[in-house]
């Protein structure tokens, strides 16, 4: 029987899954990693910190299934977007790799709009300058650390120095690459209009490959530490939400992902190129041939209740809190809260975003505030998907649920009620690194395409209906919507 390895660098860990040809799941070990914020608006990690965790998780993995190298047919990658990975000409790590969720390059996203054009620039990369995305992270390099800049050689993305340390080869994915604003989304390819309006070098780049492409191999010494067999496959795989997205099935149009991780993510496939005219979704290549794909993201979701648990009740596990806020009614009598606690991406695209509690008095309980973060996240990705069903839904679709967040009944309600469309669960929770893991059953042959293997290894659940509280929902939505536009001027003063 063949198995598969997907590998994770998310934010928090860095994770090794075994799947078999059927989809299940045979070992999973995760090693966190530490984070650094070292100046306001700053979200750095160190390379060397995600080799050290996916070496140990792969070797945690294998000995947990009782597999050795050998069995495992092909390695997908996968891991979180957008992150800046500078090496010099010897291979070597030059700084800290400055992450998604840092928002330091306002000053290089204007200036890519004024050189490129706002127009131009959508046209092209299917997106905005935005403060998380790579190129401006380059840019502000160049500005700020000259020393460093001189000595670039190749730039990677983080799941991609993974690849390199596994291989020594150099290659990203689509998916991936086209978080960067470098890549000719509608072309598959690095654009050299952009590269050369912004003065970065091509040969900077790595090859780009589709996610099912075979990219390199693993080599003796990486074989070595940690215990993969040399010679075995690794394949393009594909950056986080794409590679998630593979693993909830949706890769065709009618199948819709709404994820509830530290971020918040809606997505839609397209069988087609297109961009969101004002930019407030991001337009990016599927992790599989010849798709694309429409996405919402709003930077706090689960991540706001973490902050919420973590700052004001740490005592309390998260089901003591959800059953306090079950308690409450819809609409947390008039209480809202905004997760703009990391600023915000969609439909805001504002680094100064800021979060807030909005109608407190004196009646209102933790369940309250509680039920109110729940809600204001299910906003949240409300704004996402009504951007996505202007652009156009299919008139059936079905919106699959998952991540962190989403293992709560009682948030799994409000999102169902708030989007106003049935939530169906999946029966896996391993995310973008089991959909890796199917990205590489492909090129090992396992299956003809990615459709076929998700229809063979992905099975639906329990679907979460809409309940009577939508019609609530619905005219709470409407004040939503009208605190940020009252807000955005005192959160650029604050």
């Amino acid at each position: 029987m063949p198995y598969l390895m997907g590998l994770d660098i998310s934010t928090t860990g860095a994770k090794a899954l075994i799947i078999d040809e059927s989809g299940a799941v045979i070992a999973v070990a995760n090693t966190p990693q530490p984070i650094s914020q070292p100046q306001p608006l700053w979200s750095e990690q160190n390379p060397a910190d995600w080799w050290d965790g996916i070496v140990s998780s792969i070797r945690q993995a294998l000995a947990d299934s009782g597999l050795c190298g050998a069995d495992i047919s092909a390695i997908g990658l996968t891991g979180q977007m957008h992150g800046l990975v500078l090496l010099d000409a010897r291979g070597e790590v030059l700084r800290p790799s400055i992450l998604w969720n840092d928002q330091r390059t306002q000053a290089q996203c204007d200036f890519m709009t004024e050189v490129i054009g706002a127009d131009r620039l959508l046209e092209l990369t299917g997106n905005p300058a935005v403060t998380g995305f790579t190129a401006p992270k380059i840019l502000w390099v160049r500005d700020n650390e000259p020393d460093i800049y001189a000595k670039i050689d190749q730039i990677l993305l983080p799941k991609d120095y993974i690849r390199f340390m596994l291989s020594t080869d150099y290659a990203t994915d689509l998916a991936g690459a086209s978080g960067t604003s470098l890549l000719n989304v509608a072309e598959r390819a690095w654009s050299d209009d952009v590269l050369a309006a912004l003065d970065i070098p091509r040969e900077w780049l790595p090859p780009v490959h589709e996610g099912t492409d075979t990219t390199a191999t693993v080599s003796g010494e990486a074989a070595d530490l940690t215990g993969l067999e040399n010679g075995t496959l690794i394949v393009g795989g594909g950056g986080d939400q794409a590679a998630g997205a593979v693993g909830m099935g949706c890769v065709a149009p009618d199948k819709i992902g709404v994820t509830v991780g530290t971020s918040g993510v809606v997505f839609a496939p397209l069988s087609r190129y297109a961009y969101e005219p004002e930019g407030r979704l991001h337009a990016f290549c599927h992790a599989l041939p010849d798709t694309w794909h429409f996405m919402g993201v709003m930077l706090s979701a689960a991540g706001s209740l973490q902050w919420y648990r973590d700052a004001l009740a740490p005592e309390l596990d998260f089901d003591h809190l959800l059953a306090e806020a079950a308690s409450v009614p819809a609409g947390s009598e008039g209480l809202f809260f905004l997760p703009y606690l990391t600023g915000e991406r969609s439909p805001h695209p504002d680094p100064l975003a800021r979060g807030a509690f909005i109608g407190l008095t004196s009646r209102h309980t933790r369940g309250h505030m509680t039920r109110a973060v729940l809600e204001g996240v299910a906003f949240g990705l409300k704004d996402s998907f009504t951007l996505i069903a202007r652009a156009g839904l299919p008139d059936q679709f079905e919106a699959r649920i998952s991540g962190g967040g989403a293992k709560s009944p009682i948030w799994q309600r409000i999102i169902a009620d708030v989007l106003g469309a049935p939530l169906v669960n999946i029966n896996t929770t391993e995310g973008g690194a089991f959909g890796a893991a199917i990205l590489a059953s492909v090129a090992a042959g396992v299956f003809s395409d990615v459709a076929s293997a998700c229809k063979a290894m992905i099975e639906t659940g329990e679907t979460v209906a809409v309940s009577s509280d939508a019609d609530a929902y619905a005219e709470r939505y409407a004040i939503y919507q009208s605190l940020y536009p009252a807000l955005k001027a005192t959160f650029t003063r604050l």
